[in-house]
């Protein structure tokens, strides 16, 4: 089941991996699953929906907020249809193409959630060290290119990465370890010399992620020392506040990441459940989370989507 083409060996179709040790049981693990994506998608659909209707929301951090609900959505979309397809009809099958293509979709909204993080703490940053340039800083005009410069980082470093995995062959075990197609785990399948790869992909996470995470801390920084300057403790415990959906939205999306890059890099002896776990929380627990998370702590959204309902009860 191997197709030649110029030296190169792609096998015509790779096997996804559910949950070792716990295959008899898919059909009930599916059901917190279910929940779980039902609930990323609900929950970041609704904070879409009234981030475009109430005009009371038409502000640059909420236009951030509704990039990251998008990016979310993309992230859910990329993996349900393979993940539920195994514990639901045990289909592990996917073409070598087809596995590109969610590998495309999988790092592509990971780098946009990245740098929409980072967009997210100027925007704080801009609001409390800044705030009287805020409007003029963050025009509606300047968001628009922010947004085009998010989706074209996201998708063009990741063209030449997957084009790399073209040049490898795979002569040995065609069995990911995980319920989709993730980068680092298809590459340890292959046959051929992998260097250019990882060092490639490795310089794609420290120049996106990486990069993020530092000037995202930096932000938190001239953040922090602008609110300790502040005299009054109630002014600098609300521009806190207005932190605490933002810092909390960064550490479930970055803890999960770095988790499942050192257990792919020296986690080698650790169990398929580990990784298989921390693949799944890494994909899963933001986009379920960050609805959660801005519809508790910030109170426009909370009242917005009230107001929503109310009106559908009347």
């Amino acid at each position: 089941m191997l197709s030649y083409n110029q030296s190169i060996y792609h096998p015509t179709v790779f096997f996804l991996t559910g949950i070792p040790g716990f295959e008899t049981h898919h059909a009930w693990i599916s059901i917190p699953f279910c929940c779980l994506y039902v609930i990323a998608l609900s929950g970041n659909g609704m904070i879409l929906f009234v981030i475009i209707t109430e005009s009371s929301l038409h502000e640059p951090m909420y236009y951030f907020l509704s990039m990251l609900s998008f990016t979310d959505v993309g992230l859910c979309l990329s993996t349900v249809v393979t993940m539920l397809g195994i514990f639901w009809f045990n289909a592990r099958e996917i073409s070598f193409d087809a596995c590109i293509g969610q590998m495309f979709f999988i790092h592509g909204f990971t780098f946009m959630e990245s740098s929409v993080l980072l967009a997210m703490a100027f925007d704080r940053f801009i609001a409390i060290c800044n705030p009287l340039r805020y409007s003029a800083i963050l025009t509606n005009s300047r968001i628009i290119k922010v947004g085009f410069a998010i989706i074209i980082r996201g998708t063009t470093a990741l063209v030449p990465l997957l084009l790399l995995l073209k040049r490898l062959s795979f002569c040995r075990s065609h069995v990911l370890h995980h319920s989709y197609c993730f980068h680092p785990d298809l590459m340890k399948l292959s046959c051929t010399d992998t260097k250019i790869n990882s060092a490639f992909g490795l310089t794609i996470v420290i120049s996106t992620a990486g990069l993020d995470s530092i000037l995202i801390l930096l932000s938190y920084v001239l953040i922090i020392h602008s609110v300790l300057s502040i005299a009054s403790s109630e002014e600098r415990k609300k521009a806190f506040g207005t932190c605490v959906s933002h810092v909390s939205a960064v550490a479930i999306f970055y803890i999960p990441m770095i988790s499942l890059s050192l257990v792919h890099r020296f986690g080698k002896h650790a169990s398929p459940l580990v990784h298989t776990l921390i693949a799944n929380i890494y994909l899963l627990i933001p986009p379920v989370m960050n609805p959660i998370i801005y519809s508790v702590k910030t109170k426009q959204i909370r009242k917005a989507i009230l107001k929503m309902f109310l009106s559908k009860a009347v």
